[in-house]
């Protein structure tokens, strides 16, 4: 489909008040959507279901699910998306008294990390701007600033509307292989991946590393686990630490993974339990969807065999594959009628400085700010 009709329907199913889904993979080209034909609030009764999920920060409550089989699936090429650019910034204009919070805020986390087993946790806020809104505008303009991220932008009528760039995995399956990430640490991009990090960041993506190690060690299903080198990754204006961790699973214990690895040591912190309850207690709002996950769960897609010419006759039959692809719903904001929430956070250790981290999430704002 071309893109002027993609974003038509897009534009058309917003305007109905249906809920739909259009997202783009890191470092691909095509742009699917999912259009869902009524708007019937459906929540994930288990991981054997088809379809794209939304679930919040919070593990207690229930993740939203647009089934596939119900739905029009739809797909463009974003490298024929025409942006139309913003051609005025909008800026935050965040207060004394906020930035005085969210330092106290890291004040009790350090504290607390010092006098307790809480080893680490990560802290966040939101950030409001006032502005006539264009949901659509601002989801091309992801696509068009972060190839490498997972954009997306997500509408219930009875939920809200979403949308985000964001650079962590939660998981990704192909058949019986499985994929993750430990993601940790936070430097400015200043056009060089070759960086030094500090003790600090080093310290944090370890930790990150050791516990989902642990996690998926504890699952039965799980085999041939390789945890990877760890490496520089750009995500937008930011670098964060990455640890790329792998391995074969039996398809039954998929949603004891996924509940294993939600929420990440990354948006979360260790011991888990303990950071969030922490979270919970003193970060004085609800992250809703923020530092959840949404993706396609079970999508089959079909691969074509090796086209070697040798190999002519098997080419002509298709591989389906059966494919699971969630990533942490971070560098996210939600759009209401007159004004955009943007949520950021970072990760506290005992090292942490508060007046740093306020500054490194105003870094982060800045992703979703170059697009409003």
């Amino acid at each position: 489909m071309n893109s002027l009709d993609f974003f038509e329907k897009i534009q058309a199913q917003l305007q109905e008040k249906l809920p739909f889904v259009a997202y783009r993979h890191p470092n691909e080209t095509e742009v699917l959507a999912q259009l869902q034909e009524n708007s019937t609030l459906e929540f994930l009764e288990d991981f054997t279901q088809k379809g794209f999920i939304f679930a919040p920060f919070d593990s207690s409550k229930k993740t939203v699910f647009f089934d596939s089989a119900s739905a029009e699936i739809i797909s463009t090429a974003s490298s024929a998306i025409e942006v139309e650019e913003n051609t005025e910034t909008k800026s935050f204009q965040s207060t004394l008294q906020e930035k005085t919070f969210h330092e106290k805020l890291v004040s009790k986390g350090i504290q607390k990390i010092k006098t307790s087993t809480l080893k680490k946790v990560v802290l966040s806020r939101a950030e409001q701007i006032i502005t006539a809104t264009n949901s659509i505008n601002y989801f091309k303009r992801l696509l068009k600033k972060y190839p490498t991220a997972f954009v997306y932008v997500w509408y219930h009528p009875s939920v809200g509307l979403w949308l985000g760039a964001t650079p962590e995995t939660l998981l990704k399956t192909e058949q019986n292989s499985f994929k993750t990430m430990a993601l940790a640490g936070t430097k400015a991009f200043e056009g060089n991946l070759d960086v030094e990090w500090g003790a600090k960041e080093k310290e944090e993506q370890a930790l990150v590393t050791e516990s989902i190690q642990a996690d998926l060690e504890s699952v039965n299903g799980i085999e041939k686990l390789i945890i990877g080198e760890t490496q520089t990754h750009q995500a937008g204006n930011v670098l964060h630490l990455k640890t790329p961790i792998s391995g074969i699973f039996q398809q039954e214990f998929l949603g004891e993974i996924v509940q294993k690895l939600h929420p990440t040591p990354a948006v979360c912190g260790l011991p888990k339990e303990e950071a969030k309850n922490f979270i919970k207690a003193e970060e004085n709002y609800d992250r809703s969807f923020y530092t959840g996950y949404l993706g396609e769960l079970n999508r089959k897609v079909e691969k074509t065999r090796n086209p070697r010419r040798k190999n002519v006759e098997n080419s002509a039959y298709n591989l389906v594959q059966n494919q699971t692809n969630l990533y942490v719903n971070l560098r996210c904001m939600q759009v209401l009628e007159k004004k955009v929430i943007v949520y950021v956070g970072g990760g506290i250790t005992a090292s942490s400085n508060p007046t740093a981290e306020w500054e490194e999430t105003v870094k982060k704002a800045e992703t979703m700010q170059k697009v409003l």
